[in-house]
Order: structure tokens, then sequence, then C-alpha cells
């Protein structure tokens, strides 16, 4: 009876010590468990691919979320309210910053996660970032003329793109100590690669035939053009919400190509080409190419499923531009 009864004592004692181990691992701080993953957050696509490509295998190990996944405009993005709470509790929130992102100061006033890290893209960029530019032949929105606004595309620059990273990397390594190195030697492998894309754009540019680019769109590509040394004509700025170009900016962008004699007119991805069209019908041969620069304000979840990522898209926009410029 004692040697059952010590057999029965020795049972319990043991699962009692597994029982403590096996509440002490579910408290743990692994990565592995979602309760205590890092939670990231990214309202455009841009943000989302270098994020990441700085993680590298640890991404599966993070909650990382883009909000504008379904092919909202950055121009036109309301959040709902799953996106106000993903934003409340995360770990980072990275967001461009410019009057699209009006919305962010009360969502960020509502946050719960007091450590969180905030990274505001044209914060980050300083001085380099731009105001938004009327030239001429362009139309011109009613409104606030003497009103700042800052052209929210900076994501299309190479060079930007490098500086943000940084950013990015060091806001990560601060939260995840343990993999910091990992996150920095990720962040340089990916800068090389930006720094080659970056030459290959010098190179074509240095060899085109031509200096200038026209759009009969809205023109996101600023940042890419000054990078480059390159002129632009176009009918909207990059943030106009207009739709509608009068005969006058359409009759300025037609005698503009004709002048310079260029091969093809511009559009953005979302363009539906009207403009464009009756630009090149404008000229005096007709024959111009529409061609299509993708300012990465349409991706898609799917197309991220796909394997599209941010220098693929700038790879294709190199392309359109070598085109567009012989």
């Amino acid at each position: 009876m004692k040697k059952n009864l010590i057999i029965m004592l020795l049972l319990c004692i043991c699962m009692c010590t597994m029982f403590g181990c096996s509440k002490e691992a579910g408290n743990s701080s692994s990565k592995g468990d979602d309760d205590s993953k890092l939670s990231i957050v990214c309202t455009t696509f841009p943000q989302y691919d270098w994020v990441r490509e700085i993680l590298g295998e640890q991404a599966d190990s993070m909650n990382l979320t883009l909000l504008l996944d379904d092919g909202i405009d950055l121009h036109s993005y309301q959040p709902t309210a799953e996106d106000i709470a993903k934003i409340s509790d995360c770990d980072v929130f990275i967001y461009v910053g410019g009057e699209s992102d009006g919305w962010v100061e009360d969502a960020l006033k509502e946050a719960t996660n007091k450590d969180m890290q905030v990274i505001n893209l044209i914060e980050v960029i300083g001085d380099s970032v731009k105001e938004e530019e009327v030239i001429e032949g362009m139309e011109v929105e009613e409104g606030n003329e003497e009103e700042i606004e800052y052209d929210e595309h900076v994501w299309l620059s190479l060079k930007n793109a490098e500086v943000i990273c940084n950013s990015i990397c060091t806001s990560i390594s601060t939260l995840d100590a343990d993999n910091s190195e990992t996150y920095k030697k990720n962040l340089e492998t990916y800068k090389e690669k930006l720094s080659e894309l970056d030459s290959d754009y010098k190179k074509t540019v240095g060899n085109a035939v031509h200096s200038t680019v026209v759009f009969g769109d809205r023109f996101p590509f600023r940042y890419m053009v000054d990078d480059y040394g390159l002129d632009y004509y176009a009918a909207f700025v990059g943030c106009s919400a207009e739709s509608e170009a009068s005969f006058e900016t359409v009759l300025f962008l037609a005698e503009k190509m004709d002048e310079l004699g260029l091969p093809a007119i511009c559009v953005i991805e979302s363009a539906n080409q009207s403009i464009a069209k009756t630009i090149v019908n404008n000229t005096e041969n007709k024959d111009q190419k529409i061609l299509v620069m993708d300012s990465m304000q349409s991706v898609t979840s799917e197309d991220v499923v796909n394997g599209v990522d941010y220098l693929s898209i700038m790879e294709n926009n190199l392309e359109v531009l070598k085109e567009a410029l012989n």
C-alpha cells in the first residue's frame, strides 16, 4: 500500500512539474508565438516590400500587414475600423506622411501601444522631399494655391528607397535585437540591388536620344526624373483628382511632342488612356506609342503572391523609360 502511495505521489509531482514547464513556455517571448510576434503595419506596397526584404527569412515570424492591399489608390483610401485596430496595437507603423494621410494623426492618438515605432516616409527623407509643382501646360486645380502640398510619391526614387530602408531596419532592429545582425545583412544586400538598378537608370538616361518625357495623365514620377536630370510635361500634378483635360492642355502637350520629336507618350497604370489618345491624335504624325509606367498605387495582395516586388516594377519602368526616350 505504501509502495502504491509513493508511486502516486511521484506521478503527481512529475505532472505538476510538466504543467509548470508547459505554462512557462506558453508565456515566453518566442517569435513563433502569435501573441508575441512583432506586428508591422504598412499603408502602401513599397513599404511592405521593403520590410519583407529586410526581414528575409524572419518575415514568417512577424505579423506583417499591408493596409492598401486591394488596389485602392493612396489618395482615395479611407481606413476601416479594422484597419485602425491593427494600427492601434502594432509595434511598427509605416506611412507616407502626405496630405492623403490626414487620418493618421487621429489614428495614432487612439493607439494603445505607446512604445510604437512610427515611420513617416516624408519625414525620413527630410530635405529631399519635393513640393508639388504646376508647370507650363498643366491643368491647375481649384483650391488654396498658397497651401504647400508635398509630392507623396517618394518611393519612386531609388535613392529615397535606400534612405527609407535604413530607417526601417533601425526600427525593427531596435525591437528585435536578437536578429539585428541578420536584418543589417539583408539591408546591405538589398541596397546593393538598389544601387545597381540606379546605375542602370543613369546609363539609360545618359545614352538616350531624348531627355524629356510627356505624360497624358497625372505625374507621380517627379522624384524619378529629378534623380536623373530629365525634363517632363504632364496633364496633371501627381496627386490630382482631375480626370478631364482642357483642349488647351491637350494641344500644348501635342505641340510639345511634335517640337521635341518624342516617339511616345506615357500614362500611369490605372489610366484609361483617353487623354493620351487625344493628345496623340492632335500631333502631326499621330503615330506615337502610349506607354504605361507603374507608380505602384494599384498593387494588390494577389500581385504580391504572384511574385511582384518593388525592384521588378522599377526594372519594368526602366524598360518603358528607355523606349520613351529613344
